[in-house]
């Protein structure tokens, strides 16, 4: 049970506003964002496109005058009726495939972060947009989720650079009355709390909602007064580092976030894993049905045949694991519940592959889960391969780790222009390209497009980048004590009529951001051609612990300081979901250069491909499906050991010399670069479809959901499933 704030100020002709600002519908649907921008496009700028910081700011006059205003006022009904018209339909594109009595079940969701929106800053990088994306697309189709997470009060980190490009932490506490979230309440009125158990004390949580269309996601909040200053913490922060700390984190996310569904009277026929983060809820699951009276091995097969693991890390050391000595404090009463001993209960999460190292969360996840699926055709072989060892025997081929590869949400990433410029052209042949946008052929309208219109569009949403990037530098030079020093190296200089390549991700030591500066004198003609000049434009974050991560993320910083360059190179600060809509609508060439086989997925360059944006990357991850021949360019495909990074390099500086800069410069007499456009278009028309969340949605309605719903609609008679045998003493698994 939950309620709005009171917003006084607004008169009943416009309350459906309140309604529609705490449901993130708003984030994907252009129209609805217009509602609130048109209200005072400058307080919304200021409140960073924050409908409900943007709500308590405005006085009462405007909304009282926008309630007199025809215009106003008749958008506002259409764009009401649009999504009340959403949140009421009961059956859409799931119902319809699988039958309405999908509407009796539903999937608990588990992830450690989700990336929705900036005003809900619960996530740190690319797991959590998949997450955000996923919810979304559900929502779109029908498909019975809720979601489970952390409310990280203290969780999101802005970057602030040093003159120097030393990166520095900043922590953005959030402001939960200025965002789109509403605490649950009990039956009594009162906030509802959920007992963690494992922790001496137990623990309190509160429960918040956020409303993501028709899907609800539910986070957890252990800033309770009840709890000791150590467990106070326990949600605010996103990946820490300390280890006991974390394993309390994902004690939370699991064992609470099942309890929290039971206390929510929220009944769910199969658990998704996102991660093997809340892998504990699976153990949870177990003990419950244990203590109920069901048999060990039934209760095993009976979770298993009702869950599935999504992996998203390529090496061993990206997965959790903790100490024995951690995990037989923490779950001291667990062995006992579940009549196992203690070596039997920690098997559970031993990796044949090191079976001393600790209590491993994907083997958890593994030998718990009857599916698992890695996210991009490569993922799976080398998920495959780091698995194998959990059905010893088998031919890495025959290993049961599946694969769906990533997508994104197309509504949510898909620049506003540029969907008003498919719509006028799709319109005749498919006026419902946008609900069917995961059907190729319709994309092949992209070329009947002109290539002049699609042209001018990227060159003014390019135009649109520099300018905010010109803007940001100027706002906080206004501030005072600023460095004139740092308008060069942030992008002041830059020139929206040279080729200009995006580089943006989390700044790991894998990723290779400083790749590009290999040979820096090369680099430096390329950038500075006088015929064909380059930029380069960087962003991302390095992990607050990652030292090596921040000294890489320096280099390059010093390296756009240096005049030599003459301000081709910039580093946007402060990296944030906002920022990178503004650069995968808006660089012309996305680079990606990871070490392979690092990349499980990628979707950044996806975002970009359906924008326009063309990629060049290296052939891991998704562009190795990605990639035709037509729709971009790709490096790296052939194996090598040992360091690779200048082969690597070569690779890309030959690119840009022979192919990249010459194609984007070779314009026709009306100045439109036609063969550049159309490698845009054969771009769109490759990605939009095929990488998008829908794809991806559907195929785990296919693959996974049906088997999971069918499973618990059979009484568990029917669980086809594969999983590792357990290695229990004296039990088979």
């Amino acid at each position: 049970m939950e309620r709005y704030p009171d917003f006084p100020q607004i008169p009943e002709r416009l309350s459906g506003l309140v309604d529609l600002a705490y449901n993130l519908w708003w984030s994907w649907h252009p129209e609805a964002r217009l509602l609130f921008k048109q209200l005072s496009h400058p307080l919304w700028k200021e409140c960073v496109h924050n409908p409900i910081r943007l709500m308590h700011h405005l006085p009462a006059d405007v909304f009282d005058e926008a309630a007199t205003d025809p215009d106003y006022l008749l958008r506002y009904d259409i764009v009401m009726h649009r999504f009340r018209r959403y949140m009421d339909e009961r059956n859409g594109w799931f119902q319809e495939a699988y039958g309405e009595g999908g509407n009796g079940m539903r999937i608990a969701y588990f992830s450690a972060e989700f990336g929705l929106h900036h005003s809900l800053p619960f996530y740190a990088g690319g797991l959590g947009f998949l997450a955000g994306d996923h919810l979304k697309e559900c929502s779109d189709l029908h498909v019975p989720v809720v979601g489970v997470g952390f409310m990280y009060a203290d969780g999101y980190l802005h970057q602030r650079l040093t003159p120097d490009g030393w990166q520095e932490d900043i922590v953005e506490t959030l402001d939960r009355a200025a965002a789109p979230i509403t605490q649950v309440a009990g039956p009594d009125g009162k906030p509802l709390e959920v007992t963690v158990p494992l922790m001496d004390p137990d623990l309190l949580a509160y429960v918040w909602r956020v409303d993501v269309g028709r899907v609800p996601l539910y986070l957890l909040d252990t800033d309770h007064p009840a709890n000791p200053p150590e467990y106070r913490s326990i949600s605010s922060r996103l990946y820490t580092g300390d280890r006991e700390l974390r394993l309390r984190q994902e004690i939370v996310l699991g064992v609470g976030g099942r309890r929290m569904l039971a206390a929510l009277g929220v009944e769910f026929s199969a658990v998704h894993l996102n991660e093997g983060h809340p892998a504990f809820a699976l153990l949870e699951l177990l003990r419950e049905r244990v203590e109920e009276g069901t048999p060990f091995d039934q209760a095993v097969r009976e979770v298993r045949g009702t869950s599935i693991f999504t992996t998203h890390t390529p090496v061993p050391a990206g997965f959790d694991v903790f100490s024995d000595d951690l995990i037989t404090k923490a779950f001291n009463s667990y062995p006992a519940s579940l009549g196992l001993s203690t070596e039997e209960f920690l098997s559970l999460g031993r990796d044949p592959a090191s079976p001393g190292s600790g209590f491993n969360m994907a083997m958890l996840a593994l030998r718990l889960c009857g599916h698992a699926n890695a996210v991009s055709e490569r993922h799976g072989q080398v998920s495959r391969e780091l698995f194998g060892g959990l059905w010893p025997g088998r031919p890495i081929d025959q290993v049961p780790v599946g694969s769906i590869t990533n997508g994104v949400h197309l509504p949510t990433w898909l620049n506003s222009r540029m969907a008003a410029l498919f719509d006028r052209h799709f319109f005749e042949t498919s006026p419902n390209w946008l609900e069917e946008h995961d059907v190729s052929a319709i994309w092949k309208l992209v070329d009947a497009i002109p290539d002049g219109e699609l042209w001018n569009l990227h060159i003014a949403l390019k135009a649109k980048l520099l300018n905010r990037m010109r803007e940001r530098r100027r706002r906080v030079f206004a501030g005072g004590n600023e460095d004139p020093g740092r308008f060069v190296a942030e992008g002041v200089m830059m020139d929206p009529s040279v080729l200009t390549i995006g580089f943006a991700r989390r700044f790991s030591t894998y990723k290779r951001a400083d790749l590009v500066f290999r040979d820096p004198e090369r680099l430096r003609r390329i950038l500075t051609h006088k015929k064909r000049p380059v930029q380069l434009i960087f962003a991302g974050k390095a992990h607050p612990s990652d030292e090596e991560g921040k000294r890489m993320l320096q280099r390059i910083y010093g390296f756009a300081r240096r005049p030599e360059f003459e301000g081709r190179i910039a580093f946007l600060e402060d990296y944030g979901e906002q920022t990178a809509q503004y650069l995968v609508h808006g660089v012309d060439v996305w680079l990606n250069n990871p070490l392979p086989p690092m990349e499980a997925s990628g979707t950044s360059g996806m975002k970009a491909a359906m924008n326009g944006v063309v990629n060049c990357s290296i052939l891991d991850g998704w562009w190795l499906e990605g990639f035709n021949g037509v729709n971009g360019w790709a490096f790296g495909g052939e194996a090598q050991g040992g360091d690779r990074s200048n082969s690597d390099a070569e690779a890309i500086y030959r690119l840009l010399e022979e192919e990249i800069t010459p194609l984007y410069y070779r314009k026709g007499l009306d100045g439109v670069p036609h063969d550049w456009v159309r490698l845009m278009k054969a771009s769109i028309r490759c990605c939009a479809p095929r990488f998008s969340a829908r794809r991806m949605v559907k195929e785990y309605v296919g693959h996974y959901y049906p088997h999971l719903l069918s499973c618990a609609a059979s009484g568990f008679e029917v669980c086809p499933v594969d999983p590792p045998e357990l290695s229990l003493a004296g039990r088979e698994g």
